[in-house]
């Protein structure tokens, strides 16, 4: 089996820092590779992996300030559909544009919804319903008018994550600035429950950082460390009492939920979207609906063992199972396309 992986251009794949859809991209393309597929990923020229690397844009558009984005989108787009007959199947993680393709091309393609930006992309995925396959990365992700192969969680390499049992005074919120992601409750649930706040992620939103965040750094109660990489991550999440993860929004996933459990660390995250799915209550974290119930249960992590967290993390979302669930996945595009 010859596959295709189709990585976003926004960033390295894997990322340096922030970039979670290339990171998944980057998990099951080396997952793919570990197991003996023939895999080529179509990234930006610094990507790292051990498959063949083709790539048409050489820096990821987020760095490469010259350029359109659009315009690398569609180069980077074209130059794998140009050559599908290459491969026996292609694995979309670009969203609804490569969609337009498939009626053009006869390789089946499989496209990872990673989340809808907004319902006004949902006709894409409409038009090309019936003819392509769509897997969801949670349940209540799912939208529904459209029809799934499967839902397949995200994996991670247990290896690359630190377990660490004893854990330090303060609280980490990591993610990406944006109101969406709620750094602003995080500050105020760390406040009320006496703990220090530290902050790791990338400023999507500056005005929002300006008005609702930068007013509390004070370097001793609250510290903004910037946008962070993996060996800094993996230190401040096993370190952390626990990962505030206070959305408001439906997120169909949350990558730094598991990969604090997988330090060992309890999650705890308001309960919308896919965090049922991800923290089972009262055993890897909480799922409070308000700033008070976190707040209260900040005072109950000591009811959470952190290998626990880590067992379960390990058990649910390893790197193993995800990419033994795509192989399927994969094989069963293969055989309704071509019949065998």
């Amino acid at each position: 089996m010859k596959i295709a992986v189709l990585s976003p251009i926004a960033w390295r794949t894997p990322p340096e820092k922030y970039g979670p859809w290339e990171q998944v991209a980057s998990n099951i393309t080396e997952g793919l590779v570990k197991k003996g597929y023939d895999v080529t990923l179509f990234a930006t020229g610094d990507s790292i992996t051990k498959a063949k690397l083709d790539w048409v844009c050489k820096l990821p558009y987020e760095l490469d300030k010259e350029n359109d984005p659009k315009v690398l989108e569609a180069l980077h787009i074209s130059h794998l559909m140009e050559q599908a007959h290459r491969f026996d199947i292609i694995h979309n993680h670009f969203d609804f544009l490569p969609l337009s393709y498939s009626g053009l091309i006869k390789t089946p393609m499989l496209t990872t919804i990673h989340g809808f930006s907004s319902s006004k992309i949902l006709p894409v995925y409409k038009k090309y319903n019936a003819s392509t396959a769509y897997v969801s990365i949670s349940n209540s992700d799912r939208n529904n008018a459209l029809d799934y192969l499967a839902t397949i969680y995200h994996g991670l390499d247990s290896e690359k994550f630190t377990f660490r049992k004893e854990k330090e005074d303060y609280l980490l919120y990591f993610g990406r600035i944006h109101p969406h992601k709620g750094a602003h409750a995080a500050i105020e649930i760390a406040r009320k429950a006496g703990f220090p706040l530290k902050i790791a992620g990338l400023i999507q939103d500056e005005a929002y950082f300006n008005s609702e965040i930068k007013p509390y750094l004070d370097n001793e109660n609250v510290h903004y460390l910037g946008n962070v990489g993996p060996e800094v991550r993996d230190r401040l999440l096993g370190s952390a009492k626990a990962l505030l993860h206070p959305i408001y929004f439906e997120e169909p996933f949350g990558l730094s939920v598991l990969e604090a459990m997988m330090c060992g660390t309890p999650v705890i995250a308001f309960n919308r979207g896919s965090m049922p799915e991800l923290i089972e209550d009262e055993k890897t974290g909480f799922l409070p609906g308000s700033i008070l119930e976190a707040v209260l249960a900040v005072r109950a992590l000591s009811k959470i063992k952190p290998e626990t967290c880590r067992a379960q993390a390990v058990k649910n979302f390893s790197l193993e199972t995800m990419v033994n669930a795509y192989i399927e996945a994969y094989k069963t595009v293969i055989e309704s396309k071509t019949g065998k």
